[in-house]
């Protein structure tokens, strides 16, 4: 979908003429009957506004439907509810801790069991699939260390007992992946993220592939009521307005960024699928439309817990923040932030060191980025010189 034909899927106000989606700031709507109104009866049912952002995520994926929750949790809690006691899910071992601290000490309790996989290698999924499998749940890339996944073979493999596919699309983005094209029956977006793109509000979205589907969900975004707010689905449709042109410069500079991080003698592995030396660096060039996303993570060869927080608290454009994909830089550290809800050993046999760094890039200019990242290692290697000084 091109930047054109983005902004004009969003709507001019067809009452006014007001080339902005207005903010419909209420709870109620009054019926001309007992159950005659104009389409909206009641706020958590629906909303004029909410419904302008829906059908356009809608559309950014080529899905049948789209719903706007409150958060990105609970985007992912609506569509957990699909499930029942006795079901199982297949996740990606490198997942959100968030989604791992939900999977883990909610649904497992009410009976539905989690397999986590490296799905990078797609014969895992097929070794681990049964009878009992009813989602498949990856993320692509995955946060934080940018694992990418083969969605249209894991697709294949799903259907084949039944299951349903789920992508968590927030890294790549409408812009660079289309994972309902690729085979995926729901996709799943913090909207918080790149499609907000401000660090100004918390969203999720979900967006489904059939119309069977689309019923289930909205019926389950109505019963349970964890809806987004008018105010808040404004702010995100102007995010979209502007989600091309921001995500292509934040893919620049994250190129830039792990360029720069490849060649630093401080550095001891960098995560990026645009880097020839990652490992699906070919199915990401595929799958992305050759947008490898904003985010860098790379560890460090001081694996030691002192060093990282060094290093994160000692940059000036990168901010140290939870969150990411807004035009600000942002970096974590997710063994202590994101992630400190997954046990330790559970993150390093995902691949996530003690001395891991999450960088989101904003849209700064690149060198301006990578010399604050170059004094922050300066900064890092001072302070282990006078710690062996005084040693």
């Amino acid at each position: 979908m091109s930047a054109t034909q983005i902004i004009h899927s969003i709507p001019s106000d067809p009452l006014t003429g007001a080339i902005s989606v207005p903010v419909y700031q209420t709870s109620t709507f009054i019926q001309e009957a007992p159950g005659v109104n104009k389409g909206y009866d009641y706020a958590r049912t629906n909303n004029p506004t909410r419904k302008v952002l829906e059908d356009v995520v809608a559309n950014l994926e080529g899905g049948h439907s789209g719903f706007a929750f409150a958060t990105g949790l609970a985007a992912i809690d609506a569509v957990l509810k699909l499930l029942s006691a006795g079901d199982e899910i297949i996740a990606v071992d490198d997942i959100y801790g968030g989604a791992y601290r939900l999977f883990t000490h909610v649904y497992e309790k009410l009976g539905v069991k989690v397999h986590y996989v490296d799905t990078t290698d797609a014969s895992n999924v097929a070794d681990k699939i049964s009878s009992k499998t009813k989602l498949v749940w990856i993320e692509s890339p995955t946060n934080p260390t940018l694992k990418v996944s083969d969605i249209q073979t894991i697709a294949i493999i799903a259907k084949s007992v039944g299951a349903l596919l789920v992508v968590d699309n927030t890294f790549a983005s409408p812009i660079a992946q289309k994972p309902i094209a690729l085979g995926a029956d729901i996709v799943i977006h913090s909207g918080t993220k790149y499609i907000g793109g401000h660090s100004d509000l918390v969203a999720g979205l979900v967006v489904t592939k059939t119309q069977e589907l689309s019923e289930k969900i909205k019926f389950v975004q109505n019963a349970s009521g964890g809806v987004l707010g008018p105010w808040d689905c404004f702010l995100t449709i102007r995010g979209i307005e502007t989600l091309e042109l921001r995500y292509k410069k934040q893919c620049e500079n994250a190129f830039a960024v792990a360029a720069f991080l490849s060649n630093h003698h401080a550095v001891d592995e960098v995560f990026y699928p645009g880097l020839v030396t990652h490992k699906n660096h070919a199915i990401a060039k595929r799958q992305q439309n050759g947008l490898f996303g904003g985010i860098v993570s790379f560890t460090l060869k001081e694996d030691t817990q002192d060093a990282t927080n060094q290093f994160v608290t000692s940059t000036s454009y990168f901010k140290l923040a939870e969150s990411l994909g807004g035009v600000k830089s942002l970096l974590c550290h997710p063994p202590q932030m994101t992630h400190c809800s997954i046990p330790r050993e559970i993150r390093l046999q995902s691949g996530i060191k003690d001395s891991l760094i999450r960088l989101s890039c904003g849209i700064e200019d690149a060198h301006d980025l990578i010399n604050d990242l170059s004094q922050a290692f300066a900064g890092v290697n001072k302070q282990k010189s006078k710690h062996y000084v005084e040693s």
